[in-house]
């Protein structure tokens, strides 16, 4: 049975919107895109590399995996992180694509509830959750996430679309392990205790 773990980068008001670069989502107007870029350091790479080597399998939703897909696959093998994501089994939630161009990937059509908890069943390791908003949310909806490893970011943007965007119930989390980075970044790993209802 296959775990799944949410991976995200978080300011302090929760915004995980745009991490990467200006035009990664301006939905909304979202003016902020990028924001991640200047607390990088060689500690959360580190982090990222260790992270990468027990999972087993990525999902993603169909705006997440189209990102994903349009930068990974060119770049070399001599960076870990884009031969692991180029060499692992990757799996799309969506009713609008019919393929994928990415080696490596598969559909998942139909309920995407029936669709994680099945693969799950079928899957062993971890099964990694990156960006993926609106999947996250449905995941979170259903009890579907064992672990959540944030990385929170020293900044408040005040607008966005945040990682937890309401649940239908109190959700119970347990500490794991968290670790500073030189720029103030908090890497913390969360182990899900289910709902508090």
């Amino acid at each position: 049975m296959g775990k799944l773990a949410v991976i995200e980068f978080v300011t302090l008001d929760g915004v995980m919107q745009g991490f990467g670069g200006p035009e990664e989502d301006r939905d909304d107007g979202f003016v902020h895109g990028g924001w991640g870029a200047p607390y990088a350091d060689e500690v959360q790479f580190r982090s990222a590399a260790e992270g990468i080597a027990e999972t087993t399998a990525y999902l993603w939703g169909r705006k997440t995996y189209q990102h994903m897909a349009a930068h990974w696959p060119n770049e070399p093998d001599t960076n870990p992180i884009a031969k692991h994501l180029n060499n692992t089994p990757k799996y799309v939630i969506t009713n609008t694509l019919t393929r994928l161009d990415w080696p490596g990937s598969n559909i998942l059509t139909g309920d995407p509830v029936a669709s994680v908890r099945g693969l799950k069943a079928r899957t062993s390791g971890t099964i990694a959750v990156m960006g993926s908003g609106v999947l996250v949310q449905t995941l979170v909806d259903h009890d579907l996430i064992e672990e959540y490893r944030l990385f929170i970011y020293p900044l408040v943007l005040g607008t966005g679309k945040r990682l937890f965007r309401g649940a239908p119930h109190p959700l119970r989390f347990q500490l794991v392990k968290c670790v500073p980075t030189s720029t103030g970044v908090l890497m913390c790993s969360y182990r899900s205790e289910g709902s508090n209802a």
